[in-house]
């Protein structure tokens, strides 16, 4: 269970977070250069008249030179706000600023909060179609109804823009969510289920449509407002609730709930007393979303009715019915196809591609956040968490696809998957190198020892790396350990192969491979005794596994130091034949694109020769990930301006490299500014190799310098690296980080994976 807020500390805190500091969530910040006198003349008089002549021309072209294909409008009139009522515009202006920074932080598009001190719906509706023309699209908050279902049909039919009242469709998109997987796990069909949907408002009916456009038939829907049942007797109903009459003889909310399977509520506080729910059918659905106090409390519920499936509205429980988990992405895809309107088939669209994502595996990050050992598909978990990155890459491109195919997008969207990684790199999520390389890694998964299988974050990414296909992991560590852990935190281990290198039963092996280590060793202090002693080490026996072939490749290092966990791999496997050292290599995400540096764990102070290897084994390394090394060696000086030990060191390796490999691009010895800057490289050294564009492969000259600048640049970019990767062994052995998270540890599998399908090719 996710822990609970203090409401105490809520209401001290909440009136300085909005006051402190400068006042309010949002400001607007200029997006282009304005420095100089020419930057302003072009953002403003006379420049800014060429763009103006030209949409003038073209109305079109006001997406290519203006910010409108990115800028929703979230506009109020305060008459419905989060449950506070007819608060007014000016007193509603928090939440609409706060729904600014979501559509911001989330999705990446910016937001104008405009609050309207008007009630009539029909002037309400002139003065937003009067400042259409600013928007890419109108999202509407907190308009009571039935006033509101009357202005987003009007606008709806005046504009060529997505409008959206996300009160009413939002909670109909993630309940349609939750709904399609809780009918899922109880093996209901929505055909056959009977729903009672307590409260009559915007939301509540644009939930049931939904429901009904999902396969739900009308004669099984019972909906109630706050005078009991809609009956077909009834007077005093207005033309949206006459659309969900019932003919059957029904008054409360008792009678209706017997033998329902579904309980939506969107009403107040308490309404649903918990002798009810006994009246329901077996395994049925309670979304009870009544905020802050639901219809029914969440434990109250399930400590009535344990088959429930359960959801609120609340972030303490499991299954929150969160909007924020729709709009955002909803405007995302609309916004990058200019959708003319946002049209059923979308939102279907956002509902099936929400609850596809709660049944792929749980990113760590969303376990860390909510405090969470191991989230997965089931009763607890339907629907996504509300900061799970993969969201804006799962639901925009469906919401895009479904515009395109309903003929309502104006722009056509040709590749996916640059689409979908454009979104990702809009969002500053992830890394796009360890997403290329793990489609590569599925199409052949190799057998991967994970030799510290008994630690939590390392059978966890043993898990992960099974379920997305990545890996054959086989589980190294004590049997009874593993298999407490796997059930303590319901890590699903079940086909995996586990090894336990001092059980009675590995007594064979060991032996055997401690035969075939003192042949290797017994000239370098290694008895009989001490190979057999050291083969009850993890490290010892998961690199002879793989270098006798009964497994791929092997990661450990996350309980042990770096020395003790690549000696192993290196009395044991070796390195290759034309190599005479290994070297570590990291790999970092940037806003400069993927940066390689090298050696960054391996040689403390390398000499020219090794630098020319180091060299070498990075460039082939990054070449592999199809990427064009373009590389530096660094030092101090730029091309002899200084002089000195290291600048000669790099600048012997530099011209070998020249004289032996001239197709590489390389330079140095280079300062690390110039090596980046292309500008600065071009006016200073323009004879260098590499002008023409920044080095994205980096070769220290020695271990401090490379060590501290991967980790300096990590935690500045608060992006996780990938590494060490080692470069020049036979087989692929690699080596975790000891704070790795489970998401770094996944990564190192995925590149031990493709390094092991390289070997296996250059093998043959």
């Amino acid at each position: 269970m996710e822990p609970k807020q203090d409401k105490s500390s809520i209401t001290k805190d909440a009136l300085t977070y909005h006051s402190a500091w400068r006042p309010g969530k949002i400001e607007v910040k200029p997006t282009k250069p304005y420095n100089t006198q020419r930057e302003l003349s072009l953002a403003y008089t006379p420049g800014v008249a060429l763009p103006c002549l030209e949409i003038e021309k073209n109305p079109e072209d006001v997406y290519k030179y203006t910010a409108k294909g990115n800028l929703v409008a979230v506009i109020s009139n305060g008459t419905a706000v989060l449950g506070l009522g007819d608060i007014g515009a000016a007193a509603g202006k928090p939440v609409m600023e706060g729904k600014g920074l979501l559509f911001k932080i989330y999705a990446d598009i910016d937001v104008f909060d405009i609050e309207v001190n008007e009630k009539d719906p029909d002037k309400l509706i002139e003065i937003v179609k009067a400042i259409s023309p600013t928007f890419g699209g109108i999202n509407l908050e907190d308009i009571k109804a039935p006033e509101c279902f009357k202005i987003e049909e009007r606008l709806k039919e005046m504009l060529d823009i997505p409008i959206m009242h996300d009160d009413q469709h939002g909670t109909a998109i993630i309940t349609s969510a939750g709904l399609i997987n809780a009918l899922q796990i109880n093996n209901k069909k929505i055909d056959e289920i009977k729903i009672v949907v307590n409260g009559a408002g915007a939301a509540a009916v644009s939930c049931t449509r939904l429901y009904i456009m999902l396969g739900a038939k009308p004669e099984n829907i019972v909906m109630l407002d706050s005078k009991g049942v809609l009956r077909a007797d009834r007077t005093d109903l207005n033309s949206k609730k006459q659309q969900f009459v019932t003919n059957r003889d029904l008054h409360t909310l008792e009678e209706a709930l017997k033998g329902a399977d579904m309980f939506l509520g969107l009403s107040k506080g308490g309404a649903l007393k918990k002798e009810w729910l006994h009246h329901m059918n077996p395994n049925a659905i309670v979304f009870a979303l009544a905020n802050p106090v639901p219809e029914i409390g969440y434990e109250e519920a399930l400590e009535t009715r344990p088959d429930l499936i359960m959801a609120t509205g609340r972030s303490d429980f499991p299954n929150q019915i969160n909007n924020v988990l729709g709009f955002p992405y909803i405007f995302r895809g609309a916004l990058d196809v200019r959708a003319t309107k946002i049209n059923d088939a979308m939102k279907l669209a956002a509902a099936h591609a929400l609850a596809a994502l709660a049944k792929e595996p749980v990113p760590e990050e969303v376990h860390l956040a909510y405090g969470i050992s191991n989230l997965k598909f089931g009763t607890d978990y339907i629907i996504p968490k509300p900061n799970d990155h993969r969201l804006i890459e799962k639901v925009a491109p469906a919401v895009a696809l479904a515009a395109m195919e309903t003929g309502v997008a104006r722009h056509q969207i040709t590749d996916w998957d640059v689409y979908r990684e454009s979104l990702i790199r809009r969002m500053g999520f992830g890394n796009p190198l360890i997403r290329q390389i793990k489609i590569k890694a599925q199409k052949n998964p190799k057998r991967i020892i994970f030799a510290e299988a008994d630690q939590y974050k390392v059978l966890k990414a043993a898990e992960i790396s099974k379920m997305e296909q990545i890996a054959i992991p086989i589980l190294m560590g004590n049997h009874a350990t593993i298999t407490r852990l796997a059930i303590e935190h319901d890590i699903e281990i079940e086909g995996m192969e586990i090894i336990d290198p001092i059980a009675m039963g590995q007594a064979e092996q060991r032996e055997e491979f401690a035969r075939e280590f003192y042949q290797k060793r017994k000239r370098k202090g290694i008895t009989m005794q001490h190979a057999l002693d050291m083969m009850t080490n993890r490290n010892y026996f998961a690199a002879f596994m793989v270098e006798k072939g009964l497994a791929d490749g092997m990661v450990s290092g996350i309980t042990t130091s770096y020395p003790e966990t690549i000696r192993p791999a290196l009395q044991i496997i070796g390195k290759q034949d034309r190599w005479n050292i290994v070297s570590g290599m990291y790999i970092l995400s940037t806003i400069k694109g993927m940066l390689f540096f090298a050696d960054t764990t391996v040689n403390m102070n390398p000499t020219a020769d090794q630098l020319v290897e180091i060299t070498l084994q990075t460039s082939e390394a990054v070449r592999k990930f199809g990427i064009v090394p373009r590389v530096a060696l660094l030092s101090y000086s730029n091309f002899g301006s200084v002089k000195g030990r290291i600048p000669e060191l790099v600048q012997e390796a530099v011209q070998r490299l020249h004289n032996e490999h001239p197709d590489l691009i390389v330079d140095g010895d280079v300062q690390a500014d110039f090596a980046i800057n292309t500008d600065k490289m071009k006016e200073y050294f323009p004879f260098s190799r590499l002008v023409g564009g920044a080095a994205n492969t980096f070769i220290f000259p020695y271990l401090t310098a490379s060590n501290t600048a991967y980790k300096l640049v990590q935690e500045v970019i608060e992006q996780e690296p990938i590494g060490p990767v080692l470069n020049g062994l036979r087989k692929s052995v690699h080596v975790l980080q000891l704070a790795s998270s489970v998401t770094e540890i996944v990564n190192m599998v995925t590149i031990a994976v493709v390094d092991a399908q390289n070997k296996a090719i250059e093998l043959h």
